[in-house]
């Protein structure tokens, strides 16, 4: 799909040069290869960049990186030091940037030189959040200019969420009782770990409310490219007599639940996340506190920002097998939901949550940094 994307951009040009005059136009990155098409029509590009700042900052880095190390990114003896922000491992750099010898790597480097192309960088994040790298990349003069303009995430829920069990369910619990666990749309665990987590939750003995999906053994990103399965029974495929043992502290839904309203409801004090940037906003704008928890894609980058430079989250840790043990599932959410550093993680992210708003607010920084793009764009189309 993504291949197909990329080859149909260049016949787009047609497209645009019928259309009314243009401004500017904004692309996804993985669009970018739109940018030289939209240069030979006289329009102005932007990338609207879906991400943390240090992600970002990565991107624009990676040429540097690319020259000045050999090998894999994930056997270096230092971390990666990047502009503004905390060191970070090389394993736990963005996945697609993990196997050299990849094509997905050298499309890695296209998208990469693409940005520089760019008259403007949108980036779904806010000062409080990220200050270091947002600083860092303002100052920076050799790449294009960078506007936070972020948490833009989804307002509000519909009529059908509203309606959905889980909600029901979260009116009977008690406010800040309730571990809310999700791995997004698109992440995928293992059978042993979907016991591991089955059985760490059951030994917390914490509220939770768990949107579990069948395990997959081979792609922790399985279903978000469609690899889910019709069957979404939990009764199927978790540990027998674990629904019946849970049945008075918690609920399993299948699938997928109205995450935002989720987030934002009194009784959730607590999210087990993937740490996918979309779901990673909506908890913070919601100021609820995180586990960390990454697996594909940029987020174990995130889980560094959040644990280590934001300090809103805590790492759940692997052994060598890779697995996430119930007794360090237990123990993490106890800590999240019981002990000190919960709370001082629940203060900070109640701090950020306020800091989110105001960033949003009329005056505020976000808000702000939307009205330069504006004004950036209205000067360029009354000079075309």
């Amino acid at each position: 799909m993504f291949h197909t994307v990329m080859s149909s951009l260049p016949r787009s040009g047609s497209l645009l040069g019928n259309l009314a005059p243009l401004a500017a136009l904004v692309v996804d990155p993985f669009c970018s290869n739109a940018i030289p098409v939209a240069a030979e029509l006289g329009v102005a590009s932007y990338v609207f960049f879906t991400s943390s700042c240090m992600s970002l900052s990565l991107t624009f880095h990676l040429h540097q990186l690319d020259a000045s190390f050999q090998g894999e990114y994930r056997d270096l003896p230092e971390p990666v030091r990047l502009p503004g922000c905390v060191p970070v491992h090389g394993k736990d750099l963005m996945e697609p940037i993990q196997d050299r010898g990849n094509p997905v790597y050298a499309t890695f480097l296209r998208i990469a030189e693409r940005f520089l192309e760019a008259e403007g960088v949108l980036v779904n994040s806010f000062e409080a959040l990220e200050p270091g790298a947002i600083k860092s990349l303002r100052e920076g003069s050799s790449h294009p200019p960078v506007y936070p303009v972020g948490p833009l995430i989804r307002a509000g829920s519909s009529d059908s969420d509203e309606g959905h069990e889980c909600l029901r369910w979260l009116d009977e619990q008690p406010v800040g009782s309730v571990v809310y666990v999700s791995f997004g749309s698109g992440g995928a665990l293992t059978r042993a770990q979907l016991y591991e987590l089955a059985m760490g939750l059951e030994a917390s003995r914490q509220r939770f409310l768990w949107v579990a999906k069948r395990p997959h053994e081979h792609d922790a990103s399985a279903t978000f490219f469609g690899a889910e399965s019709d069957d979404d029974d939990p009764g199927s495929f978790l540990p027998e007599g674990f629904l019946e043992r849970t049945k008075a502290l918690g609920l399993v839904v299948p699938r997928w639940a109205p995450q935002v309203a989720v987030l934002g409801h009194a009784a959730t004090g607590g999210f087990v996340t993937h740490c996918g940037w979309n779901s990673t906003l909506e908890g913070l704008v919601h100021g609820v506190p995180l586990i960390a928890w990454p697996l594909y894609a940029e987020q174990k980058m995130n889980a560094v920002l959040l644990a280590e430079d934001a300090k809103v989250a805590l790492r759940v840790e692997t052994d060598e097998d890779g697995l996430a043990r119930r007794d360090e599932i237990a123990r993490a959410i106890g800590c999240l939901m019981e002990g000190e550093e919960g709370k001082r993680l629940r203060r900070r992210a109640r701090e950020l949550s306020d800091a989110a708003a105001r960033a949003m607010e009329r005056g505020g920084s976000s808000c702000m940094a939307m009205l330069d793009v504006a004004a950036e764009w209205k000067r360029q189309r009354n000079t075309q």
